[in-house]
């Protein structure tokens, strides 16, 4: 047999590999969006204890995250991926290191929504809370398109980084009024300014990923150029 050639056993080998790297991610991706929304429970007052939980349990995710590159690398320093299974692991690594930073943002959710903990809402609050059920959607989204292989789904996350920058904007545009008309309220203005950041790189993040989505399957880097 020519030594090039994988044998059917070594091929059966690599496939579970690749499996059982994708299914990692796919762990990875699923415990991140749930601490981005646990996060934001606590911002919206329904349950402090679990942005609590959050930030006692980042330890997981840095763990999932050693897990990811050391099975990619493993597979990269083992196997002679072609072409269309080294796009699926180099992107992996990268897709991995976005959704570690997914979950430090959600850390950084929890943390300002615990200032923020029985003090009175301002004005602005739903603004920052609609961004965040955007930001955990495109977070879910780009890794079903990563998993799935799905570019268009990955495009559709694309479009929505637009709508939760120009809704930051909006926010900061409207606590630097609200700070200046009533500074009493600067304390929780600031958490807000802060909270709208957070959700904002989450979202940045997903775009990420999706954008690493969109070059596995069609090969095509569309960093800095969305159609």
């Amino acid at each position: 047999m020519d030594p090039g050639v994988d044998t059917p056993v070594e091929r059966h080998q690599f496939e579970a590999e690749l499996h059982a790297l994708k299914d990692c991610v796919a762990r990875m991706g699923d415990l991140v969006a749930q601490r981005l929304e646990a996060a934001l429970r606590g911002f919206s007052g329904q349950a402090a204890d679990d942005a609590r939980f959050v930030l006692d349990h980042d330890d997981d995710v840095n763990h999932l995250q050693i897990e990811i590159d050391e099975r990619a690398l493993r597979i990269l320093a083992l196997q002679q991926p072609a072409a269309r299974d080294l796009r699926f692991i180099t992107a992996t690594v990268k897709a991995n290191a976005d959704l570690e930073r997914i979950g430090d943002q959600a850390v950084n959710v929890a943390g300002n929504s615990l200032r923020l903990t029985g003090q009175p809402p301002l004005p602005q609050t739903p603004v920052v809370e609609e961004m965040g059920r955007l930001a955990v959607g495109m977070v879910r989204d780009a890794l079903a398109s990563f998993l799935n292989r799905d570019a268009t789904l990955a495009r559709a996350v694309l479009e929505r980084d637009d709508l939760v920058d120009g809704l930051k904007n909006q926010v900061l545009r409207d606590l630097i009024g609200q700070m200046t008309a009533d500074p009493s309220t600067i304390e929780r203005a600031v958490c807000l300014v802060f909270l709208s950041r957070n959700l904002e790189r989450a979202a940045d993040h997903a775009t990420n990923m999706a954008e690493d989505a969109i070059f596995m399957v069609e090969a095509r880097d569309v960093r800095h150029h969305h159609e």
